[in-house]
């Protein structure tokens, strides 16, 4: 399937409906929702977003995702195993209420495709130099790590200045960033030191000093004390927008 055939897959199935309802529901036929479904007829994003709105799916769901952001993403063929993703008990269970003779179906919250996107993308936060978080990536997890790392420990730095523009990286791009307590020889690291952070090329000397190198209009380096200095960690990959 791809990844918006799978999407309409799953979400008919959580709620019960049949292709021909949801064909209605959307206008198309039942035969181009199936190969759709099937992964063998390609449907433009705004037709199945029309359509997973008519089936009241809402466009931001309760962890930030949106449809915009599956839109973005690979194919979950790609990086899910083919077998569609069971739906948990409490997921596909009706619970009702009663009163009088009356029987009332309550919908149930949650979603089948949230639960499979999960386990392959990681919504890593975006963070300004004071760590406030100002947006944020849908980032691929490869057998359980993002870069070498734990996806909960993996973030990006908005870069705060130019003071990195000599190592080709301008302000407000996004770096991403993996924890590294300990400097490296030859990175460029996020480092905070007399409670400033900042992107710095780490050159270490000898076993207590490092020289933090910056670039803007002109070259510029600062020789500290290991103490002095505190290393977050390691970019290890620069997104810029044209």
């Amino acid at each position: 399937m791809s990844r918006l055939g799978d999407l309409l897959h799953t979400e008919r199935l959580r709620r019960n409906m049949t292709l021909k309802q949801v064909a209605k529901l959307g206008g198309v036929s039942e035969g181009y929702l199936k190969d759709v479904e099937a992964g063998t007829r390609i449907i433009q994003d705004d037709q199945a977003r029309r359509i997973l709105k008519k089936m009241g799916l809402t466009e931001h769901n309760e962890v930030g995702f949106s449809l915009e952001d599956i839109a973005a993403t690979v194919d979950l063929n790609t990086t899910v195993p083919k077998a569609a993703p069971k739906p948990r008990r409490e997921e596909t269970e009706k619970v009702y209420s009663t009163s009088g003779d009356d029987e009332k179906e309550k919908s149930v919250s949650g979603s089948v495709w949230l639960d499979a996107l999960s386990s392959v993308l990681k919504r890593v936060p975006v963070y300004n130099a004071v760590m406030k978080e100002v947006d944020h990536r849908l980032v691929p997890i490869l057998d359980g790590k993002i870069e070498g790392a734990s996806p909960d420990k993996v973030f990006y730095i908005s870069a705060p200045d130019d003071s990195m523009r000599g190592f080709r990286i301008m302000r407000d791009d996004y770096c991403f960033v993996v924890p590294s307590a300990s400097p490296i020889d030859g990175a460029i690291m996020l480092v905070e030191k007399d409670g400033r952070r900042s992107l710095r090329k780490i050159k270490k000397l000898d076993a207590m000093n490092v020289l933090l190198q910056s670039y803007d209009r002109e070259y510029q380096s600062d020789v500290c004390s290991l103490p002095d200095v505190s290393f977050i960690g390691r970019v290890v990959k620069v997104e810029f927008t044209l």
